[in-house]
């Protein structure tokens, strides 16, 4: 729900690409965007954005915020056009890093699910929630040194709750966030709007009366009212939250591909539009240079960009004793961060085992063909195929392993999101045991940050990708 404010600059970076003095006039035009001081000073990127850690890091916030920029509450009638209700809070709705590598790279996205149990301030907690916290914390800090303005608390409590959540996200995945921008539900539906529609596509047609969305199946042009809704149904969808994300990726691709076209660039109309959205809506860091930013889109190859989801261990992870009913997303920060840094290429590359080692994987869960794409996965990191199959329902995963093998049994548990591991005298010399539960969530399964689960494309800004 963020991607927006990005990909809205990011089209008009095209246009300054193309040559069209309209289009670089226009980018000029973007220095009225709201700005806040998002990114640490000391932290911020040199000329040409060719960041030391090998990318360009982007974080794209959407809010749950029934406010516009400025924290001012949105009118009725409005609320009532977005079908969005009247409460709301102060929880970001959408997580998405944007990876630009230095040099000529694909650009990679990856999403983190809002339920993401995390470390952070104030102790554990879902990630979304990072933003409320540095809220109500800096409020409460400025109340208590005497200050009494109420527009200077509002704004220093925001800046708070954008670095807050900045933060958060750097810590869970390991990469050092360059620029940041957000958008609401108001800025997203206008964005929709001024492109002329995003097309999507649903495998069945669906209705849910809590985000007001009413779709038919088969392909379709969405915006407004309509897209918002889409972006934010999760009742009635397969995997909910999960759902969720990938209908936002494919939105997002969707945008992207609808802003970088010419029917879009060649529109002054449209451009006009677009840019009054963001100006309108986004709020981007005070240290992004657009101009720099175009010199860096100059290095992005053509292929377009590719949404992913951050590896996690259990999707239905009940966190609290005294409240069995609360769940979360379970993620292990160290495989969230091979997983960013494999997405530039600078994860640390493998030593070849001294002797072959082969994983037999049983799929004690409801998905078909699991076990075979797990296989398939782990082949592509060196390990050797070996059985695979279905075995007795279980709801967690498990690997096991002899002594000898201690290090790369917790190689493929890392690699498969974080698993629990064991060892075990029972397994055969040279071979790693997985078992698959039936919460698991890495790579194979939708959202797990690997291969997609059997019918389920990758999405890419290249085409339309049907989805739940």
């Amino acid at each position: 729900m963020h991607l927006l404010g990005k990909i809205a600059v990011a089209g008009l970076a095209f246009a300054v690409l193309g040559g069209t003095a309209y289009g670089y006039q226009n980018l000029h035009a973007l220095d009225e965007v709201s700005r806040d001081s998002v990114i640490d000073a000391d932290g911020g990127t040199g000329p040409g954005e060719q960041p030391a850690d090998g990318s360009l890091d982007i974080l794209l916030v959407g809010r749950d915020s029934r406010t516009d920029k400025e924290g001012k509450p949105l009118p009725a009638d409005v609320l009532r056009e977005l079908r969005a209700g009247a409460n709301g809070d102060d929880l970001t709705d959408t997580l998405i890093v944007l990876r630009i590598p230095n040099g000529t790279h694909d650009v990679k996205a990856f999403s983190i699910p809002r339920d993401s149990y995390v470390s952070m301030p104030g102790g554990k907690g879902k990630i979304n929630a990072a933003f409320g916290r540095a809220k109500a914390a800096e409020a409460k800090r400025q109340r208590d040194s005497g200050e009494t303005d109420k527009a200077k608390i509002d704004q220093a409590a925001l800046t708070a709750a954008r670095r807050g959540t900045r933060q958060a996200v750097e810590d869970l995945t390991g990469v050092k966030i360059d620029h940041f921008a957000e958008v609401n539900l108001l800025s997203f539906a206008e964005i929709s709007k001024a492109v002329g529609g995003v097309d999507v596509c649903l495998k069945s047609a669906t209705k849910d009366k809590n985000s007001g969305a009413d779709f038919p199946a088969g392909p379709q042009r969405i915006s407004g009212a309509d897209a918002l809704a889409f972006v934010r149904q999760r009742d009635g969808l397969p995997g909910t939250d999960f759902a969720r994300v990938r209908r936002q990726q494919v939105f997002l691709a969707g945008l992207a591909r609808q802003v970088l076209s010419a029917g879009t660039l060649a529109d002054p109309g449209k451009l006009s539009d677009l840019i009054d959205a963001v100006k309108r809506s986004v709020v981007l860091d005070a240290s992004w240079n657009l101009l720099d930013f175009v010199s860096q889109m100059r290095g992005v190859s053509g292929g377009g960009i590719r949404f992913e989801t951050i590896p996690v261990v259990n999707r239905d992870y009940r966190y609290d004793q005294d409240n069995p009913r609360a769940t979360a997303v379970q993620v292990d920060p160290a495989a969230v961060k091979s997983f960013a840094a494999g997405l530039i290429g600078s994860a640390a590359p493998k030593a070849p085992p001294a002797a072959p080692v082969t994983v037999d994987i049983s799929n004690a869960g409801p998905k078909e063909g699991l076990a075979a794409r797990v296989a398939g996965f782990l082949g592509e990191h060196g390990f050797a195929k070996g059985t695979t199959g279905n075995t007795g329902a279980r709801r967690t995963s498990l690997v096991t392993f002899g002594a000898d093998l201690a290090q790369r049994g917790a190689e493929v548990a890392k690699l498969l999101g974080g698993l629990s591991t064991q060892e075990s005298a029972a397994v055969p010399p040279g071979h790693i045991e997985v078992v698959l539960g039936s919460v698991y969530a890495g790579p194979g399964t939708t959202g797990g940050g690997g291969a997609p689960a059997a019918g389920d494309d990758p999405i890419t800004s290249s085409g339309v990708v049907c989805v739940d």
